[in-house]
């Protein structure tokens, strides 16, 4: 009579009996991730000496690549061996990992189960020996030399010893071993594998042996010519890349390769022109060409190409998302509004875990701010749900409290921000910082200083909250908190330039220690030469102390480069002071156009006895 045990299945056994976690292979070697990497080219030009990925090879056949199946033993479980296996599983689980290792490979031996050897394997990495494992998974390799698991756990293995003989012997005999239609795949693992190798040489050499019978295969001279131009090898990456563009001549990725591997822009973009002469439709070369021309400041002619691209494939999410930021970045806000929310519908019927749409949703939510459009901008940030990333989606809910505020919803604004739980503490002073500065704008300057005064408690030291205390408390009228909370926070931040930047400009428009604070601000300016406020500052500075051609020399730059009220204020007092009364009318009156409640030129027009 069988023993009951042997009802119960070795696999049931081991899956119902293994609590350690399951650890990846040390090198990622699955073939979903190269897929994945393969599937997305990025731009032909070299980034950092790294090849292409290796898109075509895993697309040459509509077939997944063919796995031997593994041949199992057929093993009794007799009561001795339910035992062993049992108690082994609970003395790995209790943290001992060595008794239960040996009691596995002596019992894969025995019973030649390579599930035995893979489980032995697996205690070992989970207790990150090594040697151990390597020695586990030639076990179960010699049991079960078809597997494909063990041969890229070995490989990754092998590939971190200095000497690479055992790794070039498996590399070449899975590759003699595999279909042909399998062996693109095993290649580009290959090359993965070896990427992080620093002695490129000897990666270049076994690639060169292990490839060497596959001389007619386009994956072949792929990878030997990002290996050679790894090594600064131009030459040999160019004919390798050429060699594979003549075994298969519309190939994409042996274009993008030959482009990568040119040694200049102008080459690439000329290699990757009369391509797409030839293969107007070759999606992912237009890509690359595109982003190439924008690397190579020819932002029109990019702009044409994506323009193209969209034609053919008007739901491509790179394209639209290209087209919205070069609008952006020209200002074109008509055009970043349009490509950008079709950005948004595209993504929300196309989900996909690895694009976070929350950038763009600020993008828009700013486009329609500058447009004077609130519930716009609101409703963009509304779609931020908090399921990326965390920061991102606190900035989104803050400045949604500010829209709400500007609309004169204070107290649904505060609302807003009561509601908000982060748990990382800077976060939460940036929600104490908001609410201060709401009230602030609203004009409640004492409940927002009472809001940071009691923040300041809360989080000591908070260079943030600190700065905007100092520029409450001067608003009160009190000074000297002022001046020494600003310097708390010059040692809480030394590189605070508005911290130096505030304190000298008080100093100077109270018209008090003026070599001090030219000297603040002269630091601040050195610390962020074109910040066009620091040099508001330092022209009014310079003023108070008499120096007047300096002074309107410097708040000239500054208006130039910040078309604001209040310096286009403190320039025409200079100008006024030096005779100039046109001209400081002139700039009053542009000042009152961008704001006509302006308090600093209500007070000058007022002390200089003038109107508009």
């Amino acid at each position: 009579m069988k023993n009951a045990f042997a009802i119960v299945t070795l696999s049931a056994l081991l899956s119902a009996c293994a609590t350690a976690p399951q650890l990846a292979p040390p090198v990622s070697t699955a073939a979903a991730d190269v897929t994945k990497e393969a599937s997305t080219p990025d731009s032909a030009a070299a980034k950092d000496g790294q090849p292409a990925p290796a898109a075509e090879a895993l697309m040459a056949s509509d077939d997944a690549p063919a796995v031997p199946e593994v041949v199992l033993p057929k093993v009794e479980l007799t009561s001795e061996l339910v035992y062993r296996i049992t108690k082994a599983e609970l003395e790995f689980k209790q943290g001992n990992w060595q008794g239960p290792y040996i009691t596995m490979l002596a019992l894969a031996q025995q019973t030649r189960d390579p599930r035995l050897a893979q489980r032995a394997t697996e205690m070992a990495m989970a207790a990150k020996q090594g040697p151990e494992a390597l020695s586990a998974i030639r076990l179960w390799r010699g049991l079960a030399p078809e597997s494909d698991e063990a041969i890229q756990l070995q490989l990754g293995f092998l590939v971190n010893n200095p000497d690479l003989r055992e790794a070039e012997q498996v590399f070449a005999l899975r590759l003699k071993q595999l279909p042909a239609k399998s062996r693109p795949l095993a290649m580009f693992q290959m090359q993965q594998l070896l990427l992080h190798l620093k002695d490129k040489t000897a990666t270049f050499a076994l690639q060169e042996r292990v490839l060497a019978p596959y001389d007619d295969m386009l994956e072949s001279h792929l990878i030997m010519a990002q290996s050679a131009f790894a090594l600064n090898d131009a030459p040999r990456a160019y004919a390798e890349a050429e060699r594979a563009l003549a075994i298969k001549a519309d190939s994409e990725l042996a274009v993008l390769t030959k482009a990568q591997v040119s040694g200049s822009l102008d080459k690439a973009l000329a290699v990757l022109s009369d391509f797409l002469t030839r293969h107007p439709h070759a999606h992912e070369v237009r890509a690359a060409y595109a982003r190439i021309l924008i690397d190579a400041k020819q932002v029109d002619a990019a702009r044409e190409q994506f323009l193209t691209l969209l034609k053919d494939q008007p739901d491509n999410l790179a394209t639209l998302y290209s087209l919205g930021a070069m609008a952006m970045q020209s200002n074109d806000l008509v055009s970043a509004e349009k490509y950008l929310s079709r950005y948004v519908d595209v993504l929300a019927q196309q989900p996909n875990d690895e694009r976070d749409p929350a950038k763009v949703l600020i993008i828009l939510s700013q486009i329609a701010e500058h447009r004077g459009d609130l519930a716009a901008a609101y409703n963009w940030l509304e779609q931020i749900d908090g399921s990326g990333d965390d920061k991102e989606y606190l900035a989104a809910r803050l400045k949604m409290a500010q829209l709400t505020a500007r609309q004169g919803k204070i107290d649904e604004a505060r609302a807003q921000l009561a509601e908000l739980k982060p748990s990382d503490q800077n976060d939460l002073a940036q929600v104490f910082l908001v609410d201060a500065q709401l009230l602030r704008d609203a004009g409640d300057v004492l409940t927002a200083f009472v809001v940071l005064e009691n923040a300041n408690k809360r989080f000591p030291g908070n260079p943030d909250l600190l700065y905007e205390f100092a520029l409450l408390a001067e608003k009160l009228g009190q000074m000297e908190l002022m001046e020494k909370t600003l310097r708390q926070v010059m040692i809480a931040a030394p590189d605070n330039q508005q911290a130096y930047n505030a304190l000298g400009y008080s100093l100077a428009e109270r018209n008090e220690r003026l070599p001090e604070a030219y000297s603040l601000i002269d630091k601040a300016l050195k610390m962020a030469p074109g910040d066009p406020y620091i040099m508001d500052s330092m022209g009014w500075v310079q003023f108070r102390m008499g120096n007047l051609d300096e002074a309107e020399s410097m708040l000239r730059r500054a208006y130039a480069a910040r078309n604001d009220a209040e310096i286009a204020v403190h320039l025409g007092e200079v100008l006024f002071v030096k005779g100039d009364q046109a001209g400081a009318r002139k700039l009053w009156q542009e000042a009152q156009r961008k704001d006509p409640q302006n308090d600093v030129l209500k007070s000058t027009l007022a002390r200089l006895k003038q109107s508009l």
